[in-house]
């Protein structure tokens, strides 16, 4: 090894480590690739707020809809790897995978996992207009007046789609899918009357259910949920067998420093842990999780193939250019 390539092993090898220790010098950026008041940007918030403490440089969340969350990713995964610009991961990022054609980036190659934050479940809503209060009685309504009803998702292919094409599916009733660009438009569109019902991410839906602007028929989940435990599951109310869960993590781009993944992990592990955030996403009826990196990355590879089968079912693998 000659004398420069030495130095300038030497100098990269005691660089990492000094960098690790400084960080964060600056803001770090946390890309929502969804709207605000979508479920994700709620729990991003809450999150943000206390990592923020934690680091002692402030997290700003930065929503970037578009494109069903491919937007908000691309852009993470073309940001330089230093840990100042995260991507919150969500099953969009999972089910992409199968359900486009040609993505320009991929969750597990340009992706480091950080930590799992949270896992939740949808709720199937209705607007107050619509004559059915049970599962049951929305499949009955389905099948008096196939296509009239119409459902909102977050996107085509986001998991709020999916959650309605596979209700459709086992149900055997057939109800128009009416795309948003986020979950916060298509529920403005729903208490508005515009739409009669929504799989909505509970974190996003509970408010709007307390304040009886929607009503809430069921939950989708293999349980009941703690924040409302008169509501049946889906499965247990009209279809054994329908599960539809959600999760929420922190992703950074590959390359990113393992010092600066190790910190960002405990910080990250503290913040989800603490008494006051478990009590805010219990409340936005999430739970609070974190885990080591290495869990979440198991996690993410666990979560594809179980997306794909429901991308599949719906008859929609590939199908998004």
């Amino acid at each position: 090894m000659t004398g420069r390539l030495l130095f300038l092993f030497l100098a990269l090898t005691f660089a990492a480590p000094a960098f690790s220790q400084q960080y964060p010098a600056r803001a770090v950026r946390l890309i929502v690739a969804s709207s605000p008041g979508s479920g994700v940007d709620i729990v991003s918030r809450i999150m943000a707020q206390k990592l923020s403490a934690g680091l002692g440089q402030q997290v700003v969340v930065d929503n970037r809809a578009g494109a069903g969350a491919n937007l908000g990713a691309e852009i993470a995964a073309r940001s330089p790897a230093d840990g100042y610009t995260l991507l919150m991961g969500t099953p969009a990022h999972v089910i992409n995978v199968s359900l486009y054609s040609g993505l320009n980036y991929d969750v597990t190659r340009d992706f480091a996992a950080v930590s799992l934050v949270s896992t939740g479940q949808y709720v199937v809503i209705v607007h107050p207009s619509v004559p059915a209060r049970t599962a049951k009685e929305l499949i009955a309504l389905g099948k008096a007046n196939p296509g009239a009803l119409a459902f909102g998702s977050a996107g085509p292919g986001n998991s709020t789609h999916l959650a309605g094409e596979l209700f459709n599916s086992m149900a055997g009733i057939r109800m128009l899918h009416v795309p948003y660009k986020g979950s916060g438009p298509a529920l403005v569109e729903l208490m508005s009357g515009q739409l009669q019902v929504m799989y909505a991410n509970i974190t996003a839906g509970l408010p709007h259910i307390r304040s009886q602007r929607v009503r809430a028929l069921a939950v989708t989940g293999p349980k009941r949920t703690p924040q409302a435990p008169d509501l049946p599951t889906v499965a247990e109310a009209a279809l054994p067998g329908y599960a539809v869960t959600s999760f929420f993590g922190v992703l950074s781009p590959t390359g990113t420093p393992a010092g600066v993944i190790a910190k960002l992990n405990v910080e990250i592990v503290k913040a989800v842990q603490s008494s006051d955030v478990q009590a805010s996403l219990a409340h936005e009826g999430a739970e609070a999780v974190g885990s080591s990196p290495e869990e979440f990355a198991a996690y993410i590879r666990a979560e594809i193939p179980r997306w794909t089968l429901a991308v599949k079912t719906a008859g929609l693998q590939g199908q998004v250019k």
